[in-house]
C-alpha cells in the first residue's frame, strides 16, 4: 500500500481515457469533463459528489465514504516515471469541493491530508485510492456519505454515473455537474468485447455519444443508492461504441474498510 502524507500526492490520466479533468484513462484496446450525452443534476441530486483539485482546479471526481474519507481512483492521484512508477502527487496540491454542482463555486473547500493508494494498482488493474481530509466535512442536505456495494452488481442493470467530465471526445469541460445512465455487462462480456474481463472491474456499456469522459475518472457510479464503481478509463475515445472501465467496488470492499473509518 502506497500511503502518503502531506506532501506527496498523484495524477494519472485516463487514456484508455483515464478519466482525469483534461483525461479519462484510455484503456486498453485489445489492448479526465462533462459526462457525454448527460444532463445538468439538480441541487442536491448527488450529494456524495466531490470534485478533485489539483492545484485549485477540477481534476476527478469522488465519493464521501464519511466525514474524513473520499474514494476516488489510483490514477487521479499518482503520476508515472520514466520506470513506469506510479509516484504520488504532492499531497499539498490536492483538495476536494463538496455540496455544489458548479465545479467554480459554493460549497466546502477542504485540503487534502493523505492519500493511500492500492498496493496494486498498475495497467489499469485496483484503480482505486482514498483521501483523508485535514479537517472533517460538515454533513447537510448537500453534503452527504455514501455506501459501498454490499452485493456484487449483476450483469444488466441500470446504472447511474455522474461527473464533470467533457461534454464530447476532446471538447469542453462543463460547469454544472451531469449524470447518465449506463448499463453493467458481465465480465465475460466485458472480455469479449475489450479484453479486461477481470473480477475487479465493472464495465459499462451505453449508446454511441453517451458515457464517461475526461474529469470523471474517480468518480461514482451508483446502484440501488451505493457506490459499485470507480471511473478508470474508456475505450477509442469518449462515447464510443465501446463499454468504459470502473473499478469494481464490491471486489475491494475489504481493502475499502481495512483503510478507512467506515
Amino acid at each position: 500500500m502506497l500511503r502518503v502524507g502531506r506532501y506527496l500526492v498523484g495524477t494519472w490520466l485516463l487514456i484508455v481515457l483515464a478519466l482525469l479533468s483534461s483525461s479519462v484513462q484510455s484503456a486498453p484496446a485489445n489492448g479526465v469533463g462533462r459526462i457525454v450525452g448527460g444532463e445538468d443534476a439538480t441541487k442536491g441530486q448527488f450529494p456524495h459528489q466531490i470534485s478533485l483539485r489539483n492545484g485549485g482546479s477540477h481534476s476527478c471526481g469522488g465519493s464521501i465514504l464519511s466525514k474524513n474519507f473520499i474514494l476516488t481512483a489510483a490514477h487521479c492521484v499518482t503520476n508515472e516515471n520514466a520506470n513506469g512508477e506510479h509516484i504520488p502527487v504532492d499531497v499539498d496540491r490536492l483538495s476536494i469541493r463538496a455540496g455544489s454542482n458548479d465545479r467554480f463555486s459554493g460549497g466546502q473547500l477542504i485540503q487534502v491530508a493523505e492519500i493511500i493508494v492500492h498496493e496494486s494498482y498498475g495497467d489499469f488493474l485496483n484503480d482505486i485510492a482514498l483521501l483523508k481530509l485535514e479537517s472533517p466535512l460538515i454533513f447537510s442536505s448537500n453534503i452527504q456519505p455514501i455506501a459501498i456495494a454490499t452485493q456484487n452488481t449483476p450483469a444488466d442493470a441500470d446504472i447511474i454515473i455522474s461527473g464533470w467530465g467533457r461534454l464530447k471526445h476532446m471538447g469542453d469541460l462543463p460547469r454544472y455537474l451531469q449524470y447518465n445512465t449506463l448499463k453493467s455487462i458481465s465480465p465475460e462480456r466485458c472480455e469479449e468485447l475489450i479484453e479486461f474481463g477481470f473480477e475487479g472491474e465493472l464495465c459499462l456499456i451505453h449508446e454511441v455519444d453517451n458515457g464517461a469522459c475526461n474529469g470523471d475518472s474517480g468518480g461514482p457510479a451508483i446502484y440501488n443508492n451505493e457506490v459499485v464503481g470507480i471511473a478508470g478509463f474508456v475505450v477509442g475515445g469518449c462515447g464510443s461504441s465501446y463499454p468504459d472501465g470502473y473499478a469494481r467496488v464490491y471486489y475491494f470492499r475489504d481493502w475499502i474498510k481495512q483503510h478507512s473509518d467506515i
